[in-house]
């Protein structure tokens, strides 16, 4: 593993644990010649994936955009990290399990939809936004009436502070 500070080739691994879910490795590591320290993670890969773009193009699957797109639909919202690594597991464990290992986009794009409806409402509406190219205001009330029509009724709301309630 290369030094990500001095780029020695030389690092020597320190601890090995695994990670809270199991499904990687996490090693601690220094380099001798620098005595930087630094933090690596083991997963394993069952496949080579490609993803098929709507244009045609293909590229390589990369798990750590997958991994950046949704921490910028869940930007300052109250969801565990632990959760969202949870999520990009299954998500890759989807498609790595799949008869294929070319992947339709489109695919990847409705595995993030259905894991971030169950994970943070507010996050789903913001990856729709993008994934599903909205033009204009009517698109949010949309994805907001399928977001309400999937959701348990929840109780009462409690007033808006500032706003003075008046009883119907």
């Amino acid at each position: 593993m290369r030094c990500p500070y001095c780029a020695s080739n030389d690092t020597q691994v320190k601890d090995s644990r695994p990670t809270d879910d199991s499904a990687a490795i996490r090693r601690r590591r220094i380099c001798p010649d620098c005595g930087g320290r630094f933090t690596t993670f083991e997963r394993v890969q069952l496949r080579e994936l490609t993803v098929v773009k709507k244009s045609g193009r293909r590229v390589p699957f990369d798990r750590d955009k997958l991994m950046r797109s949704l921490e910028i639909s869940l930007r300052k919202r109250p969801v565990e990290p632990e959760r969202v690594e949870r999520m990009v597991n299954g998500i890759v464990r989807q498609l790595e399990s799949g008869g294929d290992s070319d992947v339709r986009s489109e695919r990847i794009g409705e595995l993030v939809m259905e894991g971030l409806k169950a994970l943070d409402g507010v996050a789903y509406v913001r990856f729709a936004s993008v994934y599903k190219n909205f033009k204009d205001a009517n698109d949010f009330g949309v994805i907001l009436d399928e977001l309400d029509d999937n959701c348990a009724p929840a109780e009462a709301a409690p007033p808006i502070l500032g706003k003075p309630t008046v009883p119907v």
